[in-house]
């Protein structure tokens, strides 16, 4: 079954079927209504790329995520599927592209290749070459994360500083005196990353306005790094009683390191973050934590990109988003000696 035929049926022209379908023409509210009686009596579905051939589109989102060769943790997972869901209601595929390490090819491919609508661009630098590479291709993009002086881009984000500035309180609020902040890898925060910069940023501020003692260390992205990372910190500062932490991947081992220590959370030992809502849940005891939204956050990029898809004159837009802390089960009062 064909647009000819539909047409045949319809009683109108090829064109007047095309433009029903694609809204590119106005076409009258009854007209619209004999086609789609016709096409549900048919039962039916254009072509994908006649109808993306059509609009003059691919129907096709571009998605840069990290190199394969990183695990994605569960925010980053969240994000993924989100933006695939969040793009399917609209009829519309996303397609996968890495990005950094050995491949800044398949990045360039999908910024000149003219095979997708649109970008949207994870795990963002506070000074990010792929932001002002597709600011000058302009692409239409959207920035799950935000550089340091954004201007004019389209992004969304979750305020990690004001989120661990939020933590620093809660557990100054339960008289915890010398916290640390379990970050990202020492190689993220040289290269810049936003959320583990602005974490840093926030902490230091927040202990310092409440006369704490701060440590701070990074960790790498997996179960080992962490119980490497809080045995070590454990003994260079035997003090700390409260830990606050973005590095989600590192959980499971923080969590052994305090169960071989003999620690008790939170009789012992608060921990707190911002952190994937299931990982948090799962977490022994749950963790107190500022849940990642990240299904809201995939789904606000899409709408951020289609908006500017549909029209690129549109003001910039953004959404800094900071969501309340979950009161769970992981902190408690400091336990005096």
């Amino acid at each position: 079954m064909n647009i000819g035929e539909i047409a045949r049926r319809a009683g109108v022209s090829r064109s007047t079927v095309s433009y029903a379908l694609s809204g590119k023409r106005p076409v009258s509210a009854a007209t619209v209504q004999r086609i789609n009686d016709v096409i549900a009596e048919l039962g039916y579905r254009p072509n994908a790329s006649a109808r993306a051939l059509a609009e003059g589109r691919t129907r096709t989102l571009g998605l840069v995520v990290p190199p394969a060769s990183r695990r994605l943790t569960d925010v980053q997972l969240g994000f993924v599927g989100s933006v695939v869901d969040a793009a399917a209601a609209h009829d519309l595929d996303v397609l996968l592209s890495p990005s950094g390490g050995d491949h800044d090819r398949s990045f360039e491919r999908i910024v000149t290749g003219r095979r997708v609508d649109g970008v949207i661009l994870m795990e963002i630098l506070l000074e990010d070459p792929r932001v002002e590479r597709l600011s000058q291709a302009s692409l239409p993009f959207v920035t799950i994360g935000h550089v340091e002086h954004p201007g004019a881009s389209w992004w969304v984000d979750v305020d990690y500083g004001a989120l661990i500035t939020r933590c620093v309180h809660h557990l100054a609020d339960l008289g915890h005196e010398e916290v640390v902040l379990i970050n990202r890898s020492a190689e993220l925060v040289a290269a810049g990353y936003g959320p583990a910069l602005r974490s840093a940023t926030g902490f230091l501020e927040a202990t310092a306005a409440r006369g704490l003692t701060a440590r701070t260390v990074c960790c790498a992205d997996d179960a080992a790094a962490g119980l490497a990372c809080f045995e070590q910190l454990r003994t260079q500062w035997p003090a700390v009683t409260a830990a606050v932490t973005i590095n989600e991947a590192a959980l499971p081992g923080v969590q052994r390191a305090l169960h071989r220590a003999g620690l008790e959370v939170p009789r012992d030992f608060s921990l707190t973050g911002v952190i994937a809502e299931r990982l948090a849940e799962d977490f022994h005891p749950p963790l107190t934590a500022a849940d990642v939204p990240a299904v809201e956050l995939g789904r606000l990029a899409v709408d951020l990109l289609l908006a500017q898809i549909a029209d690129r004159g549109a003001e910039p837009r953004h959404a800094l988003l900071e969501p309340p802390i979950s009161l769970r089960s992981s902190t408690g009062a400091r336990r005096r000696p």
